[in-house]
């Protein structure tokens, strides 16, 4: 049995990583949602972080293994459960692609807090609505056109040879981007229809469509990483 370490009431970077264990139908516990009596609850994940070497959640233990950081992780579990590719330099481009995704996450991250984390959204609101006009009008279309054009040279996917764990980031990447900017997302989406093709696929795989669905999935939020801020969409 995997066990998933990640906050407790956010979908963060864990749902990447939820996604994928949903998906090949794997027995894992979100050991933090548990019960403090059944082991859960944050202290756990203060235990594991003491007695390890890792910096910050997700942290994904399999028997005696332990390892963290989200493109990583997926590497791990794409490897285990055939979604990553055979080929070294296929494997080499699911993590790039993967590792591109967690960078547009922090960016993403970044638009309703710029200055710092510890700050309130309240406490750095003008510098908010300055970033945002650079993520709508450059960054969400300088990463969007890019994924666009692997999909179109891949057959659909954003790796050639088929569905890896990359999918399932970008998946999770437009659902947030839906949440948190919907206008920019329609206006976006709108010319890239192989982006939004690779989407509709991913929400219709079985498990993916009976985990969405599921108090499994927790619901975006205001405290995550994606937030919905009308200001901020324009």
């Amino acid at each position: 049995m995997y066990e998933l370490y990640y906050w407790p009431t956010i979908q963060g970077r864990g749902e990447f990583v939820r996604l994928l264990l949903e998906d090949v139908g794997a027995d894992y516990v979100d050991v933090i949602r548990r019960p403090k009596e059944d082991g859960g609850g944050v202290d756990a994940l203060r235990i594991l972080i003491n007695t390890t070497r890792h910096f910050a959640p997700p942290i994904l233990r399999d028997a005696n293994i332990t390892i963290s950081q989200t493109p990583i992780i997926m590497d791990y579990l794409g490897t285990k459960h055939q979604l990553t590719p055979a080929n070294e330099d296929a494997r080499r481009e699911a993590l790039r692609l993967s590792m591109l995704l967690a960078d547009f996450l922090v960016e993403a991250h970044d638009v309703h807090h710029p200055l710092a984390k510890e700050l309130y959204y309240e406490d750095q609101l003008d510098e908010a609505l300055r970033r945002s006009l650079s993520f709508r009008d450059v960054r969400i279309p300088k990463f969007y056109s890019h994924l666009e054009e692997m999909i179109s040279a891949n057959g659909g996917y954003l790796v050639e040879g088929g569905l890896s764990h990359a999918d399932f980031s970008l998946f999770q990447i437009v659902e947030g981007m839906r949440y948190a900017f919907p206008k920019s997302s329609a206006r976006l989406e709108s010319d890239r229809p192989r982006l939004v093709a690779l989407h509709a696929e991913i929400a219709a795989r079985p498990n993916i469509q009976a985990y969405i669905i599921s108090d499994r999935r927790i619901p975006f939020n205001k405290n995550g990483i994606f937030r919905y801020y009308p200001e901020l969409d324009g």
